[in-house]
């Protein structure tokens, strides 16, 4: 039909070109969702296979560190512990593995070293199942109870009271009374649990000492006349005498005879334990005065007991020491820390006179 003038008609839109943007708005809407989809399928993957490797991602800081639980511990404290000593992040993740492994505090209570590399998983699980590093004990140059308490109490969970009294529950029933304390520890490097019990661990070191007392030595000990306490008191003051280990032997022996021969041993490191005052430098009349069981000058024989806890070596330099006709010493006037020997008051007097010299001329009082 032909168009006229004064009729008009509007052509209509074509609809191929609606179809065309229609199907392309739902292509890319669609599109669009299938791409979300995907990132969040990988971001989900990743998170499981994250999460997956957390228990076998390893410690890596390249020091040793040790975690310490002590009874009475919590959840919470157990938690600090981890993440202080480990680092959050690790620490945490080793939490997480402990805690759902039904880890409880008071069964994981102990000390556990971890290495560096180690995996959070192995680390959990030795918490858990309370698989504990042993740490090594030592203690050296104690010269009372109370020092020996304070040093085995900072080395492992008990306190130096646990200590004192698990000495006091067991070492009687053993032949000590208390002064005689010292001569049943040797000193020396042990292993022990950090959480061990206290009086495990008096009967354990007491099971040291009576090994290190075979029958050997016994012998050796009722030939000089001494039972093993009296032979670790001799050593105790050969000890506080000289630090050289070549001069132990011959001071000791120096003891043994005087105690042959009746004499008093007159041994300044036992003054000295009397006073309690074990920075003295030089003994003087007034000390000489002290009335103790300790004064050798005072009292006949030897002290109630050790005045130290001595070693195994100078426990076997006295049961060894080689036989010399000495009486008399003192301290050499060259400071050496080695002695002059005699066997007669008359030469250990001019020794004395050369020492005390040297004492007054360095001011030493």
């Amino acid at each position: 039909m032909e168009k006229t003038e004064g009729n008009t008609k509007t052509a209509k839109p074509k609809r191929p070109a609606r179809r065309r943007k229609k199907k392309e708005s739902w292509f890319h809407r669609h599109t669009l969702g299938i791409m979300i989809a995907c990132i969040a399928v990988v971001i989900a993957i990743g998170s499981a296979m994250a999460f997956a490797f957390i228990p076998f991602m390893g410690h890596e800081n390249s020091d040793t560190e040790w975690i310490y639980i002590p009874r009475g511990a919590t959840k919470a404290s157990v938690k600090d512990s981890l993440k202080t000593n480990l680092g959050s992040s690790m620490g945490t993740r080793v939490y997480v593995l402990w805690k759902l492994m039904g880890g409880a505090p008071d069964d994981s209570q102990g000390a556990y070293k971890v290495e560096s590399g180690q995996s959070a998983l192995s680390i959990s699980r030795r918490i858990k199942l309370g698989r504990q590093t042993p740490v090594n004990v030592t203690f050296n140059g104690t010269r009372t109870m109370e020092q020996l308490s304070k040093r085995i109490a900072a080395q492992l969970q008990c306190t130096p009271e646990e200590f004192l009294e698990a000495c006091n529950e067991v070492l009687p029933d053993s032949g000590f009374n208390k002064a005689g304390y010292p001569a049943a520890f040797i000193p020396d490097s042990y292993e022990f649990y950090w959480s061990a019990a206290p009086h495990n661990i008096v009967r354990r070191l007491l099971d040291y000492r009576n090994r290190f007392w075979n029958n050997d030595r016994r012998e050796k000990a009722k030939k000089l006349g001494l039972t093993p306490v009296e032979v670790a008191t001799v050593a105790s003051i050969v000890e506080e005498e000289t630090a050289k280990a070549d001069e132990k032997p011959k001071v000791a022996r120096l003891y043994l005879n005087r105690l042959k021969k009746g004499m008093r041993l007159q041994a300044d490191p036992t003054v000295k334990f009397a006073t309690g005052d074990f920075s003295l430098r030089r003994i003087t009349g007034t000390h000489l005065a002290i009335q103790s069981p300790y004064n050798t000058y005072k009292v006949n024989g030897l002290p109630p007991g050790p005045i130290r806890v001595p070693t195994a070596a100078t426990i076997d330099a006295v049961l060894n020491a080689p036989k010399h006709d000495y009486l008399f010493m003192c301290a050499k006037e060259d400071f050496s820390g080695y002695h002059n020997f005699a066997p007669d008051f008359a030469t250990h007097q001019a020794n004395a006179r050369r020492y005390q010299a040297e004492l007054n001329r360095r001011g030493i009082k």
